[in-house]
C-alpha cells in the first residue's frame, strides 16, 4: 500500500495528567502516515485521486491545539480516527510525542496503528 507522509508536524496545546500541565501550552509533535491507493494519482497526475494532506494537517493541528487531552495515548486515537474519516485513508500510523516532557530525553510519545475495518 502506498504512503502519503506528514512529518514532524508541530502543535502546541493543552496535554498532561499532571495540574501544572493542564495550566501550560505544550509543544507537540505529530507524525502521520497515510496508507492509501495513489496508483490513479500517479497515472494521471491528478490530485483529486489522493489524499488531500493540506486537510488533514490543517485538521490534526486544530485537534491537537484544542482537545485538552490527559494522554498521548487518547490524542493519538482521536487523531487516527480523524484520518479515517478519509474516504482514501485505508489504514493510519500516528506518532504523537511530547518534546522535553522527560529529563535527558528529546521527547516522550507513542506511536498507533488503526484500520479502516477495525
Amino acid at each position: 500500500m502506498d504512503q502519503v507522509i506528514i512529518k514532524d508536524l508541530l502543535a502546541r496545546g493543552v496535554i498532561g495528567v499532571n495540574e501544572w500541565e493542564r495550566q501550560v501550552i505544550q509543544d507537540i509533535l505529530i507524525n502521520i502516515v497515510l496508507y492509501t491507493d495513489l496508483r490513479k494519482a500517479s497515472e494521471t497526475d491528478d490530485l483529486t485521486f489522493s489524499v488531500d494532506y493540506r486537510k488533514i494537517t490543517k485538521r490534526a493541528v486544530v485537534l491537537a491545539e484544542t482537545a485538552k487531552r490527559l494522554t498521548v495515548e487518547a490524542l493519538a486515537g482521536d487523531i487516527a480516527k480523524m484520518c479515517l474519516e478519509d474516504i482514501g485513508v485505508q489504514k493510519v500510523r500516528v506518532r504523537v510525542e511530547k518534546p522535553g516532557a522527560v529529563r535527558f530525553a528529546r521527547s516522550v510519545g507513542v506511536e498507533i496503528e488503526r484500520n479502516r475495518d477495525e
